[in-house]
């Protein structure tokens, strides 16, 4: 989707590659790379005398084994913010190597689950994980999916964003776990939090942290308008009908991925009170008929 962030001036990511990016974080890009991924997914590992990893990623042999190198027998805890598949396998066998908790909020299964992985400790919000040199508090960031979490340094003002923010492109929202009225609010939350850098799963960081949030806000809020319009120009219509005109900046390559966050958008605007649906049949997109709620007679 849209490029809305300048990030930190970094070399090329490279898979497997360890890159030091503070005296406190190093960043180990998983060999996962694709158009949902961009380069890989990230793994963060956090401290000096006891480690903290962040987002293991998926379980490939080769990227386990560049995580417990870095950790040289140091990992002591395993945070996930979510558990897609490409974010938690590797928590498996990291714990197993290293004796490491894990630290997760666990998902009834969607689809998109990985079912390997299972939490020591049930992550809640505004939870404490604190180091001998590092001090780190889980951020309950519902949006992307119901059980996603991003993660705070406090010694750095540094979040882990996980899959909440990406460098590069906006987030795919896929309800129904995916849920934008969500999205918006935990977005929100970021800005209650002294925060400097932006460290996601997937691209560079992203300094100017307050003015990248506030930017995704502004972003998500135009496209809602965009749907308002919309459905003022063509009452009662499908998600097909809308997608022309509200993502008629976007390359109809996207349009599949394109249409659930339209579909998120709805379901926000059925939320507030603003839009309502009939004529559904379960999930079919074609079956839905949109209108705005303050457009009956």
């Amino acid at each position: 989707m849209a490029d809305l962030h300048s990030s930190i001036i970094e070399k090329p990511i490279v898979p497997g590659e360890p890159v030091r990016l503070s005296d406190l974080v190093l960043r180990i890009t998983a060999p996962n790379g694709g158009p949902m991924t961009g380069p890989g997914t990230n793994t963060y590992l956090i401290g000096r005398d006891e480690i903290t990893v962040i987002d293991p990623g998926p379980n490939i042999p080769s990227h386990v084994e560049a995580i417990l190198r870095a950790g040289e027998g140091r990992i002591r805890r395993i945070l996930v913010t979510h558990t897609h598949p490409d974010h938690s396998p590797a928590a498996k066998p990291i714990a197993a190597a290293t004796g490491a908790k894990q630290f997760g909020c666990l998902l009834e299964d969607d689809g998109h689950q990985d079912l390997s992985f299972n939490a020591d400790v049930e992550l809640q919000p505004g939870q404490k994980i604190q180091a001998s040199d590092h001090s780190i508090e889980a951020l309950y960031t519902p949006g992307h999916v119901g059980n996603h979490y991003c993660f705070h340094l406090a010694e750095e003002n540094m979040v882990f964003t996980g899959d909440h923010i990406m460098q590069g492109s906006t987030v795919v929202i896929i309800p129904p776990s995916g849920d934008m009225f969500d999205y918006i609010n935990s977005l929100r939350l970021l800005t209650t939090y002294p925060v400097d850098v932006l460290a996601p799963a997937h691209g560079h960081l992203m300094n100017d942290a307050q003015r990248v949030v506030n930017e995704l806000i502004a972003h998500r809020m135009g496209r809602e308008e965009k749907v308002v319009a919309a459905l003022q120009q063509l009452p009662d219509s499908t998600l097909d009908q809308l997608m022309d005109i509200v993502y008629a900046d976007v390359d109809k390559r996207l349009y599949k991925i394109a249409k659930l966050s339209l579909w998120a958008h709805l379901l926000k605007l059925e939320k507030d009170g603003r839009a309502s649906k009939h004529a559904e049949k379960h999930w079919l997109f074609d079956d839905e008929l949109w209108r705005l709620e303050d457009s009956r007679q």
